[in-house]
Order: structure tokens, then sequence, then C-alpha cells
């Protein structure tokens, strides 16, 4: 049986629409997202094709479905064109036992939107959400070390680092959390 599609932004911020998956149709808009090298650039080993996003597509419906949270899709007021994906997902990365089974934080932001203050804005109406919605959580992160623009972020949000390990690729990664307020 399929679910009815969202006609409407789940969530808004000053500047934003935050939307759950909506089906198939997000997929293209999802390979424009990360279509570019600076885009992807902290991303490990993901790909602009459409198998590859509809893997992430199913994960992220997987984890709204099982769990009543999930990554939403970012929309400026008033646009049909996707600018991000950011929010709270349930994984199981298999990198480090304090970060399986976990509610999960990431944001990815299309390059033209870097430095506009999108996932700051977007990742606290997405976690004071799950806060109301889920009840305090321990919620973790993993930020490739180079990117500092992201551990920022991370920082403003509430997050601090309890350990760094190579990924798969030997790539050296920060974890974070956010403990229960």
């Amino acid at each position: 049986m399929s679910q009815p599609l969202l006609t409407a932004p789940l969530l808004t911020t000053e500047r934003f629409e935050l939307w759950c998956p909506r089906g198939p149709q997000d997929v293209e808009p999802l390979c424009r997202l990360i279509a570019d090298d600076e885009t992807r650039r902290f991303l490990g080993p993901a790909r602009a094709e459409p198998q590859s996003q509809w893997e992430r597509l199913m994960r992220n419906a997987g984890s709204w479905s099982l769990y009543g949270y999930g990554v939403f899709y970012v929309r400026a007021h008033g646009s049909d064109e996707l600018i991000g994906s950011m929010g709270v997902f349930h994984s199981w990365r298999g990198l480090d036992p304090r970060m399986d089974d976990q509610p999960e934080a990431g944001w990815i932001v299309r390059s033209d939107w870097g430095g506009k203050g999108v996932a700051g804005e977007v990742m606290q109406a997405a976690l004071a959400w799950f806060d109301v919605t889920h009840g305090a959580a321990r919620i973790v992160a993993m930020i490739e070390h180079e990117n500092a623009a992201s551990h920022r972020v991370a920082a403003k949000l509430g997050f601090s680092t309890y350990a760094a390990i190579p990924d798969a690729e030997g790539r050296a990664i920060d974890l974070y959390e956010r403990l229960p307020r």
C-alpha cells in the first residue's frame, strides 16, 4: 500500500521549506544536488548517478518509515529546486559501535548555497522538531576532518567530538555527539 504524497512541506524556517521524501521523482533532484565536485568534496564515495541516489532515497525513506524521522529535502520558499538534504536519520554505518543504531545528524548543502547559513538554519529547525517529536536523545554525526565549515556548524548546534577514526577509504573522520539536554 503506498503512502500519500505530501503536498506541503513538513517544516518551514524563515527562508526554507523542509520536505520529506515524496517518491521516485526525488531521484533526479538528488543527482543534481551533488552533481558538482565541490558539493561532493566531503561526501566520501557519493556519486551523482541515479542508482546511487535511488539507494540514498530508499535509505532515507526507510528511516522515515521505520523510525518516524529522516533527512529533509530543502528548498527555498516558493522554489521546487533542491538546495540541500539534511536532518536526523537512523543509521548503522559499521564504522564505530558508538555510532551504530543511533539517530545521526547530517547536512548536505549545494555548493552555490554554501556560506549562507543554510545548514545552521535548517538543522536548528530539524533538531528542534526531532527533540519535540522523539524526545531528548543522543544524536551522532560524522564529519571529514578537513571540512572546516561543517565542524563550525556542528559546534553551533551543540555537538562535540568524541573520537577520530579513518573511514573505509582511509580519510580522517571526526565523530560527534549531541547529548540529551
